[in-house]
């Protein structure tokens, strides 16, 4: 399948079986989320994997967007590592955790795993519940399975703005 084929079949599945992930297909997802590239190569991702249902139920009370799904990611950072822009002293913290999610959440689809990336969660939950340091700032959860067999995408996951919209040439 092309990659363009690929970002198109991806959707937001929020009905899963409730077959956790091997270990294996985590590994593989994860690799694909360590080649992502982040400012500087400083690798500032942090990655907490959530693959037990002791783990699944602590990140219910973190989340209302959990869709029963069996296995969890939470895409983080380290403040300490991001790479600085002079001008202004804005990381790229946020922007690597993004690129990295995404990438898992492609290698997912690619796998035959269904993802939803969820920023609704309280992050102070988050970080209490799963001994989160202060330097590591949660990103993006990515909740994922296999799709039950009735998933489908919502109706606006096929609805698009014009092109001319969202993409300007030389001024805005």
């Amino acid at each position: 399948m092309s990659f363009k084929e690929l970002a198109a079949k991806r959707y937001s599945v929020r009905k899963f079986t409730d077959k956790h992930l091997e270990q294996e297909i985590i590994d593989k997802i994860l690799e694909v989320g360590h080649l992502a590239p982040t400012g500087c190569n400083y690798q500032s991702q942090r990655i907490l994997v959530l693959n037990s249902d002791e783990a699944i139920e602590k990140l219910k009370n973190c989340t209302k967007c959990h869709f029963n799904a069996p296995t969890a990611m939470l895409v983080c950072y380290n403040k300490d590592e991001v790479w600085t822009r002079k001008y202004d002293g804005k990381t790229c913290g946020v922007s690597d955790a993004c690129i990295v999610a995404t990438h898992m959440m492609l290698a997912a689809t690619e796998l035959g795993v269904g993802s939803t990336w969820v920023m609704h969660f309280d992050p102070f939950a988050m970080r209490e519940t799963f001994s989160i340091p202060e330097n590591i700032e949660p990103v993006a959860l990515l909740v994922m399975g296999y799709p039950a067999p009735d998933a489908e995408p919502l109706h606006l996951h096929s609805e698009f703005r014009p092109i001319d919209d969202v993409v300007k040439y030389d001024t805005f």
